[in-house]
């Protein structure tokens, strides 16, 4: 059985399932990243001889996508705020845990942003806090939710942060129907809820 790289997420699993019976327990991994005006490119294929063309308009404004994955199951859920701060993690947090089914407690692993750990933050009931060790981005799955997110962002210009927005809240819309593509691209490292019960 392959275990997740950090002890202290298996025991907060094991001891969830053994203080909460009659709850499913999901193992969930959040991250955020920033979507902007300022153009971000890709390789294109062109035909021989030809060099490809992207348009170009540099701007500075940000939004921030929040996002976080359950792998086994590929679902996600996103939310597009103007800022990242406690204050928007908390908005985030609230969100998630409404989101989520009655019958279900997520523990949510997250990096070590400033945000994640501020004593401000008021955890929902249906939450667990798990944090990643320091520099370790490779063991989060949801780093791997961005790469699905920028397809539709790359090579193009928008007029305003609001196009950039409702773009990027189509894309989240589609990955939400889209479980299969969200999974594969995440479920890794043997990060199976149903292997600690």
């Amino acid at each position: 059985m392959t275990k997740p790289p950090f002890k202290k997420t298996l025991g907060t699993l094991r001891k969830l399932h053994q203080a909460e019976p009659n709850k499913r327990v999901w193992l969930c991994f959040q991250d955020e990243a920033r979507f902007g005006l300022k153009p971000t490119y890709r390789r294109v294929w062109a035909p021989i001889g030809q060099r490809p063309t992207a348009p170009s308009r540099a701007r500075y404004e940000w939004s921030y996508v929040f996002a976080s994955v359950h792998p086994e199951t590929g679902t996600t859920h996103a939310l597009i705020l103007p800022v990242a701060n406690t204050k928007a993690m908390q908005l985030y947090l609230d969100d998630f845990a409404a989101s989520l089914p009655t019958d279900v407690i997520a523990l949510l692993v997250l990096d070590g942003a400033t945000w994640h750990r501020s004593p401000k933050l008021t955890v929902p009931d249906n939450l667990r806090l798990v944090f990643l060790p320091p520099y370790t981005p490779e063991l989060n799955p949801a780093e791997h939710l961005w790469p699905l997110l920028r397809e539709v962002t790359a090579n193009q210009t928008f007029a305003d942060i609001d196009a950039l927005e409702l773009r990027l809240a189509e894309r989240c819309v589609w990955l939400t129907k889209h479980s299969d593509t969200v999974s594969s691209s995440t479920n890794f490292r043997g990060y199976q809820t149903s292997a600690y019960a």
